[in-house]
């Protein structure tokens, strides 16, 4: 299958409706085998996945690394999506910081590109909200680094409605990348709207729940950083559980799997909001990479979306033990 294409903001770049984040193939879900995440980059392009998306803080860079090689051998065929603005020490795995001064940006990028091994990132994001810079100082040094040629497009993520707003004010944005499912639905307040107001895409990070909403993982074992969410732990699990029943009904009657009916949801968000959605579900297997891409296209009645719609608040437990990792807390 070839997936429909859709338009990265206002300035000409093209993508299919679904991305694939590579995030998992290097860190945070346990071991992975290095020859099948390569064969699901492969295959994925045969899909019609066009959109890869990693950060620089993925593996503490091996991520960009990793990728490189597919990056450069099908340079004409796909678009790098990169993130700058978390920090993290080494003596420290479970550190997370924020920098998004100037004089960092400027290093991120060239580190970026030094590691993909390529002379421009197609989209750039900044990853995390610096709250101690201003967001339209970020935004002019991304301006400066698409007028030098190192980025073609500028993204952000996590950010509130405003702040969207007041960066597009100094560079048209081209996308908002932030939690988006039907168990995570804060962007709904402001980001979304702001983004449809302003014709910039939405791409939805987890929007199958980590992995919660396929039905098959409700708690996270060891060395897996999802064991120390809330929406993981203790009662949560128990109880988010529970909220899955009118997935798996659903995903009877069609004969397709929850998670397809989680990411088709997503997809119907476009229609709904008026706005380009391209959801990233990460994945190593080439067979959920296939169950993955079908969903795109699988249209949901109205009814179907009306039994979906209550279970974002009835969810127990944030996306975050800490939620100053997210935009929620500046809405």
């Amino acid at each position: 299958m070839t997936l429909p294409v859709t338009a990265l903001g206002t300035n000409g770049i093209q993508v299919g409706i679904q991305g694939l984040g590579c995030m998992g193939m290097s860190e945070f879900y346990g071991a992975s085998d290095p020859a099948e995440s390569r064969a699901t980059l492969e295959h994925a392009l045969e899909l019609g996945v066009t959109l890869f998306d990693t950060a620089d803080i993925y593996g503490s860079g091996h991520n960009e690394e990793f990728l490189s090689d597919f990056v450069q051998a099908n340079r004409d065929r796909l678009v790098l999506a990169t993130k700058f603005g978390i920090v993290r020490k080494a003596d420290d795995p479970a550190y997370r910081g924020f920098d998004n001064s100037p004089d960092y940006i400027r290093r991120s990028v060239d580190g970026s590109l030094r590691r993909l091994g390529i002379d421009v990132i197609d989209l750039y994001y900044m990853h995390r909200r610096d709250p101690r810079v201003p967001i339209e100082e970020t935004a002019g040094v991304l301006a400066e680094l698409v007028a030098q040629g190192k980025i073609r497009a500028i993204g952000l993520s996590e950010v509130t409605g405003d702040e969207l707003r007041a960066a597009h004010a100094v560079h048209p944005i081209a996308a908002v990348q932030s939690e988006w499912s039907l168990f995570s639905r804060d962007v709904e307040r402001t980001a979304v709207p702001a983004a449809a107001e302003l014709g910039v895409a939405f791409v939805p990070y987890s929007p199958l729940g980590r992995g919660f909403l396929t039905g098959k993982l409700n708690t996270a074992g060891p060395g897996d950083y999802r064991s120390g969410m809330p929406r993981f732990s203790g009662d949560n699990a128990a109880h988010n559980a529970e909220l899955l029943a009118p997935l798996a009904t659903i995903a009877a009657a069609r004969d397709v799997t929850q998670a397809q009916v989680a990411l088709a949801w997503v997809h119907a968000q476009a229609a709904v909001h008026n706005l380009p959605v391209v959801p990233i579900p990460g994945t190593r297997s080439r067979t959920r990479l296939a169950e993955n891409v079908a969903a795109a296209t699988l249209a949901l009645t109205a009814d179907e979306l009306a039994t979906l719609e209550p279970i974002a608040d009835k969810v127990a437990g944030p996306r975050y033990a800490d939620m100053s990792f997210t935009s929620a807390g500046r809405e």
